[in-house]
This record gives C-alpha cells, sequence and structure tokens, in this order.
C-alpha cells in the first residue's frame, strides 16, 4: 500500500507499504585496567551494581543512564556517566550483543569520504545515532563495484543492526543482493539503485539543476555547459536529465560539445571546463554535478586568463562548507546534508525497530545559494 506525508520544508515523502524501539538490556559488567604497568596486580571488577552503590541508586537507573535514555534526568545521566569514567567502566558490547540481538552497531558504507558533501553526511548520521546509543563503523569503496562488495561482506560480519548506503557507481540489485537477501537492514543514502524496496533519502537532484539552469538562462546565458554528467548513478542521471529539461523548455539545443562526461571530482572539473572552452563555440556558463568538479572548474578558468564570476558563470551543486569560502564564493544548489544524513539515520533505526514497516523515500527540497561566481555573459 502507498502512503504520502509531507514534512516541513521538503518535498513529498513516499512510503511503500513504527512500533516505539525497544531498549537493549543493561550493559555487562567489565574489568577496569590497572594503573600497575604490568597489569598484574590491583585489577577490580566494576559493575552496574557498584556504580548504583556509589550513587545510592538503583542498577536500572545505572543501565538506562548510560544508555542515554531520557527517562532519566539529563543531571542524573551525566552524574553516573561521570562516576562509571572515574571508576574504569567500559561497556562489554559483546556480551550485550549476545543477550539481545542487537550490537548497536550501524554500518554507513560510503563510496568517497574525501569529498566534504559525504564527510558532512557522516557528521550527521553520526550525531543523531550517537543519540540513540548507537556507534559508527564506516566503510569507503571509491567508485569500485568489487571493492565495494568485499567492504560489505567485512562490514556485514561485525553484524552491524543495519547500514546506510550510498552505493558506487553501477551498482544494481543483484550487486547489493548477498546483503538484502541476509536480512540486514539498509537505507539507501543520496544515491539509489533501481529494481530494490529500500527506504531512501536524497534530495530532488533534477529540481536542483532546473534551479541552476534558471537561474544562469534568467542572466541572459544561452550557452551552457554541463560538468561531469554521470549516468551511471542516480544523482548524475537526475541532474544531467535537469539540465536537458531546462534547455528544452528554453528553446535552447543540447550541444554534445558542451557536455563533459565523468564522476565528479576537482581532476575531472578541471578537465571538463578545458574541453568544453576548446568547443567551436565555446559556453559563457556551465553547471557542474558537484561542488568539487566546480572548484576544479574555476581553476581550470584562471589557467585560461578567465575568472569565475565577472568572465564566465559556474554553478556547483551541494553547498559544502567550503564553497562560502572560494573567492569569488561559490553560487552552488544547497541539498540541505545536514538534514539528508539525520534523516536517513533516523529511518534506519525506524527500520530497525519494524523491520516490516512500509518502506519510506524522502526527497529533501534543494534551493539555489546565489553567490559571486555567477553573472551576465558578456
Amino acid at each position: 500500500m502507498k502512503k504520502t506525508a509531507r514534512l516541513a520544508g521538503y518535498r513529498e515523502v513516499s512510503t511503500h507499504s513504527g512500533r516505539d524501539m525497544t531498549a537493549d538490556g543493561p550493559p555487562e559488567t567489565s574489568r577496569t585496567r590497572s594503573p600497575n604497568p604490568a597489569g598484574m596486580a590491583g585489577r577490580s571488577r566494576v559493575t552496574l551494581q557498584s556504580i548504583a552503590d556509589h550513587l545510592s541508586v538503583s542498577t536500572a537507573t545505572v543501565s538506562l543512564a548510560l544508555r542515554g535514555s531520557p527517562l532519566v534526568a539529563e543531571a542524573t545521566r551525566e552524574r553516573v556517566r561521570e562516576i562509571a569514567r572515574s571508576m574504569g567502566y567500559s561497556y562489554n558490547r559483546s556480551a550485550a550483543s549476545l543477550r539481545t540481538d542487537r550490537t548497536n552497531i550501524i554500518g554507513v558504507v560510503f563510496h568517497d569520504i574525501t569529498n566534504p558533501y559525504f564527510a558532512e553526511l557522516l557528521a550527521a548520521i553520526e550525531e543523531t545515532a550517537g543519540r540513540h546509543g548507537r556507534s559508527i563503523l564506516l566503510g569507503t569503496y571509491a567508485e569500485d563495484i568489487e571493492k565495494q562488495a568485499r567492504v560489505l561482506g567485512s562490514l556485514a560480519e561485525y553484524r552491524p543492526d543495519g547500514m546506510i548506503l550510498c552505493s558506487a557507481g553501477g551498482s544494481t540489485a543483484e550487486s547489493l543482493a548477498p546483503l538484502i537477501d541476509a536480512g540486514v537492514p539498509i537505507v539507501q543514502l543520496s544515491r539509489e539503485v533501481a529494481g530494490i524496496d529500500l527506504d531512501f533519502v536524497g534530495s530532488d537532484d533534477r529540481h536542483g539543476t532546473t534551479l541552476a539552469m534558471e537561474h544562469l538562462i534568467g542572466l541572459g546565458h544561452r550557452r551552457i555547459a554541463f560538468l561531469c554528467a554521470n549516468e551511471s548513478i542516480s544523482t548524475g542521471r537526475n541532474r544531467y536529465a535537469g539540465y536537458r529539461e531546462a534547455l528544452a523548455r528554453a528553446g535552447l539545443p543540447l550541444d554534445p560539445a558542451l557536455v563533459h562526461f565523468d564522476f565528479g571530482t576537482r581532476e575531472t572539473g578541471h578537465q571538463g571546463i578545458l574541453k568544453v572552452l576548446d568547443a567551436a563555440n565555446p559556453p559563457t556558463a556551465a553547471v557542474c554535478m558537484n561542488d568539487l568538479a566546480a572548484f576544479g572548474a574555476m581553476l581550470g578558468l584562471r589557467h585560461r586568463g578567465l575568472e569565475a564570476g565577472r568572465d564566465f558563470s559556474i554553478v556547483g551543486c551541494d553547498d559544502v562548507k567550503e564553497a562560502a569560502q572560494w573567492f569569488p564564493a561559490l553560487t552552488t544548489v544547497f541539498n540541505f546534508q545536514n538534514d539528508m544524513g539525520a534523516k536517513s539515520a533516523e529511518f534506519l533505526l525506524n527500520r530497525i525497530a519494524d523491520p516490516a514497516a512500509p518502506t519510506q523515500r524522502l526527497l529533501l527540497t534543494p534551493a539555489l545559494i546565489v553567490r559571486g561566481t555567477t553573472c551576465p555573459p558578456r
């Protein structure tokens, strides 16, 4: 059964098919490290009971406080944690997972963590997961399908409660089948693989490119390039589709000489701008797959004695923090990656709590951030 919902500031949320999450049992006891360098003497056993006795509270209160439960007052939670640290208590995750069949670990698997966009997503995921007592286990695999299979297999051996996945370019339902068949709860983030019924959180990438194109066309540009188009990933397909559709609506031709195909990096953005500038009828503006490609394109312009925002217009996508720090500051499409990362973690926690719940699909509405790299054509 399909249902739709709407969040403030977001576009439509589609769901295809919630009970409250259950708390894990109290952490298992563990040992403190002896101050003796040899570790042979002075070892003592620190338990929930010993912490409770020290504070004159129940072991249940200690257990809830150590797991960050809102059922315990914040001041009490902080006091329990402070005493637990001072006594040398450490959470025995292995013992707890045997008892609860939960590891409280979330796997996060990205194709690229060197791109600041994904670092921002990861920070939001980690913050949200941490508030719910979960830890993050990170895996990366560039744009390599075979490495992705190995990384996913290795992470699965740690028995994470679920995974947030941004798949490598060219991923298919078949390439993710082993993980899905194993019953691991999965949320797709940013990139979406067709043919699989999994929760998804992303940005309306087609709309984002439409905003960029309308801005450039409104400034008077008629020769607009697209740098780092890539149809092996859903974000690339959608952004390139938005570019083509905007040209068609404006009655402008699609010139293959103004399109550079590749993954979006500084290097490929640099290569792409040089390629389109060498076209017989070069562009006066370019929309880039992401901010990294836009940064590379800005450097490429300077190598030709041109400056973004004066001689040529550049629009990026993502609005990473670095975008506002460039000179000139980059005009770009903001995808609300903090919200995107947080929502993906929330979706996964809901999926872990209720594996049979209807799948959810959330598209956040991007926004155009106009800064200094766009201007009317000269």
